[in-house]
């Protein structure tokens, strides 16, 4: 088909992965007749059959970068779904030969939040408008409605904002979408999202250890109690897949495919970029770097089985059989989905201090609870405690932390001593709860009004002269604490 004559589509996607692939049968679903680009010339085929096949769909291909930017309607809008880093920079080269000043490239991969500020400036020279966009929901949430965090220009988001709108996944309070801010912000709260995901899984992961080695529980119950908990506050996707995974049977053999499964997790890069931002930017986050060390850690399967011989063999007793005789299964269960919401709360708390702690220091004025709203519907750590979440947010826009909320802060008064029962009974039976523990811990070093840190303080102050304040006196203060032990004579300032 002759691009100069052919009616023009409203937007054009380049990178027909199945992500890709999804996220323009959506958009063609809405009404928006779309143009669709990729290398490969067999993806632009399957996509254009399967928008034949789901309803003739307004969808078109094109077959190089240059029919495919003069098909789009002017300003164009471009959406690119590639592997993040070079093949970005290599497509942008490519499409922005055939672009003009007013046109936007729209970036919706997990790319690294400062390549996309470099990009901004780098397409600005030619007048091009650029977004850096989130989107959350895997494949299934890109075809039937994701959530996207869209960030850089408001010009360019204006431009798309009302497709957007319609393809986004749609909850009671609108659709899952929202302008996020200048500059990188978009990928950086979708960075931060999945840093948060991160907290989740390992933290569903540890109430899965915990209920079926110590509970005793089959992969049956286990299904079970995670449905019924998916009825109550825990309600969300992740616990949704959960109860899910424990029902199916392994087809190529007996028992449950679950138990089948080699116990090392892979990743791809965001939560380790989200542990070091909080780093950067000097705010904890320790559940979610707990599931991050969690991941390392299962990737030394080989290392592990030799420790599990070598302790063994050093006379480490197997503890969960001790502590398994005499549990009450019931208060077990109870006591579990307790401590995983509490600790769920603490893990979405210090993803929310990341953003507050980057929006600060870039000026991106993100809005946290306009986060938490686009966040309830589409994406992977969707749930239903999200929307009070939200409501945190707008009762005070500048909370401290979930955890002083009064409603947040309640329930993890009421739930703390199902917490503490679960984290301790595990460290009894030998069964690692990191992300528990981690957020146990970060609960309660927040609380404290006065930490052991005025001890480390001294330490620093002894040994490399740091000075330390007083709780007394204003000002900075250091003591030679050596030759006044030594001596048994009291500070002198």
């Amino acid at each position: 088909m002759d691009a100069s004559t052919a009616a023009l589509s409203r937007i054009g996607l380049a990178g027909l992965a199945v992500m890709g692939q999804n996220l323009a049968l959506n958009i063609a679903e809405k009404g928006f007749p779309i143009s669709v680009y990729n290398r490969t010339i067999s993806k632009v085929d399957e996509t254009v059959d399967r928008a034949r096949n789901e309803g003739h769909l307004p969808l078109v291909g094109q077959y190089n970068p240059r029919d495919f930017v003069l098909s789009i309607e002017r300003p164009r809008s471009v959406i690119i779904l590639v592997k993040a880093g070079a093949p970005v920079d290599q497509t942008i080269a490519t499409l922005s030969e055939h672009m003009e000043a007013g046109d936007c490239i729209i970036d919706g991969g997990n790319e690294w939040y400062e390549n996309t500020e470099r990009r901004i400036q780098q397409v600005a020279d030619k007048g091009i408008l650029y977004l850096g966009m989130g989107v959350s929901g895997g494949e299934d949430g890109a075809r039937h409605g994701p959530s996207l965090m869209p960030g850089g220009s408001y010009q360019a988001y204006s431009n798309v904002q009302d497709i957007l709108m319609k393809v986004a996944a749609q909850v009671e309070d609108g659709p899952c979408v929202t302008y996020i801010g200048e500059g990188g912000s978009g990928n950086f709260v979708k960075m931060v999202h999945n840093g948060i995901e991160y907290g989740d899984m390992q933290l569903i992961s540890e109430a899965y250890d915990v209920l079926k080695h110590v509970g005793g529980l089959s992969n049956s119950e286990l299904a079970q109690i995670f449905a019924e908990w998916n009825r109550g506050e825990l309600e969300s996707f992740l616990i949704e897949i959960t109860a899910d995974i424990f029902k199916v049977k392994d087809e190529s053999g007996d028992g449950d495919l679950v138990d089948k499964i080699l116990d090392k997790t892979g990743m791809k890069g965001t939560g380790k970029w989200t542990v070091q931002q909080a780093a950067e930017l000097s705010v904890a986050a320790p559940t979610i770097a707990a599931s991050l060390d969690c991941r390392y850690l299962s990737g030394l399967k080989d290392e592990r089985e030799n420790a599990a011989n070598v302790l063994k063999e050093a006379g480490l007793n197997d503890q969960v059989g001790y502590v398994k005789s005499g549990i009450d299964r019931k208060r077990l269960i109870d006591d579990v989905r307790q401590a995983l919401y509490a600790s769920k709360i603490c893990s979405y708390a210090q993803g929310m201090n990341l953003l507050r702690a980057k929006s600060d220091e870039k000026g991106w004025n993100l809005n946290l609870g306009e986060l938490a709203r686009i966040w309830k519907g589409g994406c992977i750590i969707r749930a239903v405690f999200l929307d009070r979440i939200k409501k945190a947010y707008q009762r005070n826009p500048n909370l401290a932390s979930l955890i002083v909320d009064p409603e947040f802060a309640r329930e993890m008064v009421q739930r703390q001593a199902a917490w503490r029962r679960v984290v301790g009974l595990a460290i009894s039976a030998g069964i690692s709860t990191p992300g528990m523990c981690a957020s146990l811990a970060y609960f309660d070093t927040y609380r404290r009004a006065r930490l052991p840190a005025n001890l480390v303080q001294a330490q620093r102050d002894l040994f490399g002269a740091h000075t330390y304040e007083r709780i007394d006196r204003p000002g900075s203060f250091h003591t030679e604490w050596t030759k006044l032990a030594r001596n048994g004579v009291g500070a002198l300032n």
